[in-house]
């Protein structure tokens, strides 16, 4: 840790989101419900007396101080534990990341830096539309495999909807995915749609109250499991892209057809079907059976193969 540079504990999802408390070297904070404390959160889920960070000898340290709820560094729950920047701390609802930050932000009274957060408060609740929303953010600040990876570990309830160029809902249960569904299109199946949410590197998100909704068919892997199978075919599919079509660009089969049908698996006659029927590859994508990998390759291959072309 640079001893030189300040610090501040930034806000980027829940209450106080859009705050900064500043650090101050050879100091520490007390983080809490309780009205006395240094920095006051007033929620539920946090503890009179939640936690501590110190600033100390150039090393910045975090320790719970016995709460209900815990205290939550990069996924991880924590006793005591040494952050860096860029690290995401999570107390009650709110994430806070470690941040750099000038030299004007440390010379801020505590009084001061007391009241910008009750400030940030008040406009996160105007901001916030929705009743009983409990945490609200961008995937550009906490990207959705370390947002899912928190609540795991601090077994959230509730539905996390993420607002891109399309909505994704994602159904949390004691911080297990359980189903996702992209603009409610239930045909694509909970795994497809929860493969495709991760991709998404811009946007809103919103933890809303548990839904009561029930559905046919549950993900019964971990979550774990779910973000690292995501994480492989989100390489995978960038490792394709360059050998495939635009989504929308028209797709159809190559006239006249000279190499022989018969040398194509049952897989790729599949394929071949679907880009009949659909005509693009986000049609072929969202109907096919098979994960979005698997049939990106067969049509990489009829591609290649000159049984489709672009039109």
């Amino acid at each position: 840790m640079d001893i030189s540079k300040s610090y501040a504990l930034k806000f980027i999802s829940g209450k106080y989101q859009g705050g900064e408390f500043p650090l101050k070297a050879e100091k520490h904070i007390v983080i809490g419900r309780s009205s006395e404390l240094d920095m006051v959160l007033v929620e539920d889920m946090v503890s009179r007396k939640h936690a501590k960070i110190s600033f100390s000898d150039g090393k910045i340290t975090i320790e719970d101080m016995g709460s209900t709820n815990g205290t939550f560094v990069n996924g991880e729950k924590v006793k005591q534990a040494r952050l860096k920047e860029g690290d995401r701390i999570l107390i009650g609802t709110s994430i806070l990341k470690l941040v750099h930050q000038g030299a004007e932000g440390a010379n801020v009274d505590e009084s001061v830096a007391k009241q910008k957060l009750e400030e940030a408060a008040a406009a996160q609740a105007a901001r916030t539309t929705t009743k009983g929303s409990s945490m609200t953010g961008k995937i550009e600040e906490i990207p959705l495999p370390d947002l899912l990876q928190l609540f795991h570990t601090s077994k959230k309830n509730g539905v996390l909807v993420v607002t891109s160029a399309q909505e994704g809902k994602i159904y949390l249960r004691q911080g297990r995915v359980y189903y996702a569904v992209i603009n409610e299109n239930h045909n694509l199946g909970p795994q497809k749609s929860f493969n495709r949410i991760i991709t998404w590197e811009s946007g809103d998100f919103e933890l809303r109250p548990a839904d009561s909704q029930e559905f046919m068919v549950e993900l019964d892997s971990s979550t774990e499991a779910l973000l690292m199978d995501a994480l492989r075919q989100l390489d995978e599919f960038k490792r394709l892209q360059p050998s495939l079509p635009p989504p929308e660009a028209a797709l159809q089969l190559s006239v006249p057809l000279a190499p022989s049908l018969k040398e194509l698996t049952p897989e790729l006659l599949d394929v071949l079907q679907l880009v009949i029927n659909q005509g693009s590859l986000a049609g072929v994508l969202d109907r096919a059976d098979a994960d979005d990998i698997v049939t990106a390759e067969g049509l990489v291959q009829l591609l290649k193969r000159e049984y489709v072309r672009i039109a």
